[in-house]
C-alpha cells in the first residue's frame, strides 16, 4: 500500500492568475469562430469534412483532441489554411489566453476553469 502523505497548503499558494488554455480549448475556438465568421452550419462543415457533426461539435467545444487528419480535413472544409490555424493557436496558448468561464473559489480566486481543470497545484497519490 501507498504511503500517505501530508501536503503542505501554504507551499500550496497560487498566483491570482488563471490557468493555462489547453490546446483543443483554443483550437475549437478557432475552428468555430472562423466557421461563424463564413456564415458556415455545423452540419455543412461536418459534411464537407467527412466527419459526424457531434463530433466537430466536440472538436470545437474542446472536449476532444482530433488527429492531424481530422484538423486538416476540417481546415480544409473551412477553407483556412492549416499552418495559419496552428501560428495563431500557439501565439493564444503562449499569451495564456483561456477558453471558457472561471468560477471562483471561497477566497475570490478563480479556482477551477469550466471542464474540471483545477487551477492550482495537484497531489496525487497512488
Amino acid at each position: 500500500m501507498a504511503d500517505i502523505l501530508s501536503f503542505d497548503r501554504d507551499r500550496a499558494t497560487v498566483p491570482d492568475r488563471e490557468p493555462e488554455p489547453l490546446w483543443r480549448e483554443v483550437l475549437g475556438q478557432r475552428l468555430r469562430a472562423a466557421r461563424e465568421e463564413q456564415g458556415d452550419r455545423l452540419v455543412d462543415i461536418a459534411a464537407r469534412a467527412g466527419i459526424s457533426t457531434q463530433y466537430l461539435s466536440e472538436i470545437e467545444r474542446g472536449r476532444k483532441e482530433p488527429s492531424s487528419e481530422m484538423i486538416a480535413a476540417v481546415t480544409g472544409a473551412l477553407g483556412i489554411d492549416l499552418a495559419d490555424l496552428l501560428i495563431g493557436i500557439a501565439g493564444a496558448v503562449r499569451r495564456g489566453r483561456v477558453v471558457g468561464v472561471m468560477r471562483t473559489g471561497r477566497h475570490g480566486r478563480a479556482d477551477r476553469a469550466i471542464g474540471g481543470r483545477p487551477a492550482g497545484p495537484v497531489l496525487m497519490a497512488a
